[in-house]
């Protein structure tokens, strides 16, 4: 390879960042230890402390290009990463109005070390299928959460299991989806009434950054969270599922050529399948609900595409009514899509997408012109892999893990949160809720315990 080739790879792996025209001004601390404050533009913001963000990423040389996205995939879900970014939780269960259960599972444990009141939390939201135990998470956690004397942040993380996910009971006939954000909600309305000094980052991978992204722009300047970082966000649920225009980025999408269809559609629909067979005994009690009569029907198919368990299962229960039951997953997915609610997320927003991506199939770079949201894209890294091969070690590791905790430093100790209108709280019923709204609260029951973060849910294909 001659000079001038290489310096054009290495500028084309170089990730691409998009700003609104006019970045959100942020205000900042001049240093970490001062309180004298500044004001810097969004751009400025990321560009001057991301520096990652502006270096190539360089993927090992065996995931080769042609079907690079494909491979770096396929490594998230069969690498061994068991030994590898090991993470102790201690879990919270909690019990929605509707009888749901969602586990919190917070490190670092209690009975490892104590943290000041205010130390910056990271709350996290996982993949499809996925939970604490992911690679995903403890790659970004273990850094996140190291001490500082020992090279990381020393920050606390919280990470909210969906129902029924990560070994958390079903309780209800209600389930979760890309699209429901009131398990978070409530979630982070627990989390900022246990720690309320505690500047509050959201992060969220796959599924998990769909609801981010929908939870942060509905909650608008309201948002107890200060900032957000979405990891490979599926964005436009139907585009990806099935494309309706012919156009090169969107061409492969999940069930319209055989390969996508039989290998990531089938792979996704049986995590689901399997997911909702571990709980089959404690769905059938709740007799003739619509869940209930689903997962039957589930139970006897052998294979299924995405579309058809969201069709049978989570039009009719991925959420409260209104807006589920939906007639189709069609109706559902375009409903449930994030990239049509970037315009009105209000906080700080960091999104890293890879082109690659082969379940991602639009990226809305333009945000809606939205001036709170930089949008990051890789050429290469697939659905969150990122992986490469460090120059000092030669251990395979995620890139993305870089500019994830420079966007974790910088707004967890240099954002000055400002313009917030955050409603207070209170205990109705031993249900704590934000005041002003009565349908939706959380307390905690009994339960949970302490969790291995490398112990994954054997049968489920992990890093989806």
């Amino acid at each position: 390879m001659g000079p001038i080739e290489s310096i054009f790879t290495a500028v084309h792996r170089i990730p691409r960042l998009h700003f609104a025209p006019s970045s959100a001004v942020l205000s900042v601390k001049s240093s970490s230890s001062s309180h004298q404050l500044g004001q810097e533009s969004l751009q400025t913001f990321v560009e001057t402390r991301c520096p990652s963000l502006n270096e190539e990423f360089l993927p090992p040389w065996w995931l080769f290009k042609r079907v690079l996205g494909h491979l770096q995939t396929a490594y998230a879900v069969v690498g061994d990463f068991s030994k590898v970014d090991k993470v102790e939780y201690d879990r919270t269960l909690l019990r929605t109005l509707d009888g749901g259960t969602i586990g919190l599972d917070t490190t670092p444990p209690a009975d490892e070390r104590t943290l000041q009141d205010d130390t910056p939390i990271v709350v996290v939201l996982h993949g499809l299928t996925g939970g604490s135990h992911e690679s995903y998470v403890r790659a970004i956690l273990a850094p996140a959460c190291t001490p500082v004397e020992e090279g990381g942040l020393g920050y606390r993380g919280i990470v909210v299991n969906f129902r029924g996910c990560a070994g958390v009971p079903i309780t209800s006939p209600q389930l979760y989806s890309a699209g429901h954000t009131d398990d978070i909600r409530v979630a982070v309305l627990h989390i900022a009434n246990r720690y309320p000094r505690a500047p509050l980052l959201g992060i969220g991978f796959s599924l998990g950054a769909n609801v981010l992204t929908r939870y942060l722009a509905e909650e608008g300047e309201r948002s107890r969270l200060l900032a957000g970082c979405a990891v490979a966000c599926p964005w436009d649920l139907v585009k990806n599922a099935r494309c309706h225009i012919a156009t090169q980025m969107c061409s492969a999408s999940l069930e319209d050529r055989w390969f996508y269809r039989n290998i990531y559609s089938k792979a996704m629909a049986r995590n689901l399948q399997t997911l909702v067979t571990r709980h089959a005994d404690q769905i059938a009690k709740f007799g003739h609900a619509p869940l209930a009569d689903a997962v039957t029907e589930v139970l006897q198919t052998k294979y299924m595409l995405l579309s058809e368990f969201d069709s049978k299962v989570t039009c009719v229960a991925g959420g409260s009514s209104p807006p589920f039951p939906f007639p189709s997953a069609w109706e559902y997915y375009a409903w449930a899509s994030s990239h049509r609610m970037l315009p009105h997320v209000r906080v700080p927003f960091l999104a890293i997408n890879s082109e690659d991506d082969p379940i991602v199939r639009v990226l809305p770079v333009e945000a809606g012109g939205n001036p709170c949201v930089a949008f990051a894209v890789t050429q290469e890294g697939g659905h969150l892999g990122w992986f490469e091969k460090a120059s000092d070690t030669g251990e395979i590791r995620r890139w993305v893990r870089k500019p994830v905790l420079e966007w974790l430093r910088a707004v967890g100790e240099d954002l000055v949160a400002d313009n917030r209108q955050v409603k207070p709280s209170h205990v109705v019923d031993g249900f704590l809720k934000e005041i002003g709204r009565d349908d939706i609260g959380c307390k905690v029951v009994e339960g949970g315990g302490h969790i291995i973060g490398v112990e994954g849910e054997e049968g489920l294909l992990a890093g989806l």
